[in-house]
This record gives C-alpha cells, structure tokens and sequence, in this order.
C-alpha cells in the first residue's frame, strides 16, 4: 500500500531505539525511550498559504530527520508501525 500525505505532513518511520546501553547494559523493552529519529518515507505537495500559493517542502523522502517528543501520530500499515506529522514537528535533518 502506498501512501501520499496530504500538506505539509510527512510519513515518517522511527529508527529503533538501542538495546544496549554505551556501558553495555541490555535494556528490557519497557526501559526503552522512543527514538525521536527517524527516516522519511513520504512527503506531502506543501503548506498552502493564505495567497494559495504552496510552500515548497524543506525536507525529501530518504531524509534522516529528528522530531519532536510527541510529534504526529503513529499508524500501522502491513505490520509495521509510521508517524504522520507536520513538517514543523521536524528539528532537524540529520546528515
């Protein structure tokens, strides 16, 4: 299934968190923090402004991106888990 955002939100898949610590400590599941990195797998056309013209967006499918903690909203589709959020729940693109 393929999906095309709509705006300016993007379809991003988390990176997934270490299980081990740098001290080499193995985590359980439930220890884990949720990665805030990601890599885009879709974007939308851009925000449409007030004059109806549309922003071009700053970020492109492949890009490695971090986001806010509580940025978009995880979805499943064919048993593997996305977040859609705004292109301004994104910090940074990781390079």
């Amino acid at each position: 299934m393929k999906i095309k955002p709509l705006g300016d939100k993007v379809l991003v898949q988390r990176i997934e968190a270490e299980s081990v610590t740098a001290g080499g400590i193995v985590l359980p599941e439930a220890a884990k923090e949720k990665p805030q990195q990601g890599k885009i797998k879709s974007v939308g056309p851009g925000k449409i402004l007030d004059d109806g013209s549309v922003q071009k967006m700053q970020v492109k499918k492949g890009d490695l991106v971090l986001f806010t903690s509580y940025a978009g909203s995880e979805i499943k589709l064919s048993g593997d888990e996305y977040l859609i959020m705004s292109e301004s729940d994104i910090l940074a693109i990781v390079e």
